[in-house]
């Protein structure tokens, strides 16, 4: 199983700071993981079904290429990380 791990920001929605969903591809782990708790497709994606522009998801260490689709491959035993970024001055 993936495991999703989450900023603070998005862990304090979710009530947990991480889940364990099958691999695939980026899209099929979120998609698992908007099943847990649909709150989340709105912070992550934007209405077109795309990662948010203030949204990076990274897996094993590595920013995903493909914004977008999604399509970037996930193993069983990889480290999902989804980080929202904070602005402010």
């Amino acid at each position: 199983m993936a495991n999703i791990q989450f900023t603070p920001s998005l862990r304090r929605h979710l009530g947990v700071s991480t889940i364990e969903v099958p691999g695939g591809t980026v899209r099929s782990v979120l998609d698992a993981l908007f099943e847990t708790d649909a709150r989340l497709r709105g912070y992550i994606l934007d209405d077109q079904g795309a990662l948010r522009k203030h949204v990076a998801v990274f897996v094993d260490g590595r920013r995903i290429a493909n914004r977008t689709d999604l399509s970037d491959r996930v193993r069983d035993a990889s480290e999902v990380y989804v980080l929202q970024a904070l602005s402010g001055g």
